[in-house]
């Protein structure tokens, strides 16, 4: 969902770097923008002069997505950016194949450093049990999920037939890795990067604080123009992983506000506090909208028009549903709506009045 620009950001890096080229953000920061197939149609990721046993390179975080254009755009990096020097370390920040895609790919480049992906151990575990559609990850399990939700059957039909995407997005996964955990410190370059976990989005989200840089690597967590897919999935029906991201991002208000936040979509920005602010402001917003159109029983598919006021299509109705059940989940967590199963079995929610 759309979350308005707070008109206190600052945007130190406004051009964006064009293929093939990159934008050094801060000393030994390198930005590198790849493409995506969706109507999100880019990613950032970020390459950071390295040194390990000695032998000088770079560590990528996050790899871009699992396609021959992005691979194409990894090897003229290779031949030009990295100015002879090799891939050291491969960090992804969450699972998702934007994000992890290359992976595999990637740790098959890395010279004379640390042939592990880092990574933590939920999006690596996680990682696997979509790519093997194993315990409710499948495609399947997830339209029959939203079909519960209200989806009508030729939608959920529609859904189920789109099979494992993820496997497209994501060739091959690494088979083991490197745990990152919160608050753990990664020494690249000579600087310390400590590890902050987010919450919701992700099921271990990791972004990356240099205190020295005064700089944050936010992956997904933090965005400038846009509220961060949060959804609810078949595996974990009754969750709220709205209240998880609304907590999480809390935290990253314990950093200086005038740090240069390097997000996975959209320009770097400085103003965190004010980013927190409008994106719990923008959840409110759309929690009291539902509130308001649920005075009788409601779906989670009946919400989509008030929470996406625009034609979506197969990709972006999925996520929507996830992000609409997440909502009502979270009212109803809060006691501020009611949940019943009819005797079809499909899932409905309503306000609850409020109390003086």
């Amino acid at each position: 969902m759309t979350a308005h620009l707070p008109p206190t950001l600052l945007f130190p890096h406004p051009v964006i770097p064009a293929p093939g080229r990159v934008i050094e953000v801060a000393p030994g920061v390198l930005w590198l923008r790849m493409p995506l197939p969706f109507a999100l149609d880019h990613i950032n990721l970020w390459l950071l002069a390295d040194k390990i046993d000695g032998v000088e390179g770079w560590t990528a975080i996050d790899c871009g997505y699992g396609n021959d254009a992005t691979r194409a755009l990894w090897e003229t990096h290779f031949a030009g950016t990295f100015a002879g020097l090799p891939l050291l370390r491969v960090v992804a920040t969450h699972y998702h194949p934007d994000h992890m895609g290359n992976a595999a790919w990637l740790l098959g480049h890395c010279v004379g450093g640390d042939p592990l992906l880092w990574t933590t151990q939920s999006e690596f575990h996680t990682a696997h049990l979509v790519w093997n559609q194993l315990v409710q990850y499948r495609m399947e399990d997830n339209a029959v999920f939203f079909r519960r939700h209200g989806m009508p059957l030729d939608a959920e039909r529609h859904q189920a037939g789109r099979g494992n995407l993820y496997r497209i997005a994501v060739p091959e996964l690494p088979q083991q890795y490197r745990r990152i955990t919160g608050g753990s410190v990664l020494s690249i370059g000579g600087r310390e990067w400590e590890t902050i976990i987010g919450l919701g989005h992700a099921p271990e989200h990791a972004s990356f604080h240099c205190r020295a840089l005064n700089v944050l690597i936010s992956g997904d967590m933090l965005l400038p123009k846009i509220s961060t897919n949060v959804s609810v999935w078949a595996s974990d029906p009754e969750g709220d992983p709205l209240r998880l991201f609304l907590d999480s991002i809390v935290r990253y208000t314990d950093l200086p506000d005038d740090t240069l936040v390097l997000p996975s979509h959209g320009l770097p920005f400085i103003g965190i506090r004010s980013r927190v602010v409008a994106l719990a402001d923008h959840h409110a917003a759309r929690l009291a909208e539902l509130l308001a159109a649920a005075s009788a029983l409601v779906t989670a598919y009946d919400m989509l028009p008030v929470l996406f006021r625009r034609p979506l299509d197969v990709q972006q109705q999925f996520f929507a549903m996830g992000e609409s059940i997440a909502h009502l989940n979270h009212l109803w967590h809060h006691g501020r709506m009611q949940r019943a199963v009819g005797i079809d079995g499909v899932v409905r929610f309503s306000s609850v009045p409020h109390q003086e």
